[in-house]
């Protein structure tokens, strides 16, 4: 016998879905939504027939922007993104990969110009063999997105 723990719907705003397992928290600072005043709804480690195991963020009363959808690829390339109004979802969010993000990585170069003086960061952001690559815009270091913390 198998029960279901239902996520509640929601009547409007933004649902991301499939995020890879462990990313949630991280695109929740992304959005600083730990700051807003939505109601945001957290699922981490769902089970996922796709992915095995999956993270869901809803967000009460908002709708992403374009590039805020973008950043999120960066954090989990296979994410969906849906409108909701009325409990029902009326748009698909389509996606791709940002070419840069400013301000939102910390560079862990302990040489990057960024570690000694008040500098945004600045990351080129490329996609090989499946895995998300951050090129430090002052150092030239090559990072996995793994690799970075979030400066948010």
């Amino acid at each position: 016998m198998s029960e279901t723990l239902p996520v509640s719907a929601i009547k409007n705003g933004t649902v991301i879905d499939h995020i890879a397992a462990g990313q949630a928290f991280r695109i929740i600072r992304l959005l600083s939504l730990q700051n807003s005043n939505n109601k945001v709804t957290i699922g981490l480690h769902l089970p996922s027939k796709r992915f095995g195991k999956k993270d869901l963020i809803k967000i009460e009363s908002r709708v992403l922007t374009e590039s805020e959808a973008n950043e999120i690829v960066v954090f989990s390339p296979l994410a969906t993104i849906n409108v909701i109004e009325n409990y029902t979802v009326i748009k698909k969010i389509t996606t791709h990969l940002p070419d840069v993000m400013k301000k939102v990585f910390i560079c862990p170069n302990p040489s990057c110009i960024t570690q000694v003086e008040a500098i945004d960061s600045f990351f080129y952001i490329t996609e090989q063999k499946q895995r998300v690559k951050l090129t430090c815009h002052y150092c030239e270091k090559i990072f996995d997105r793994d690799q970075l913390k979030v400066n948010i």
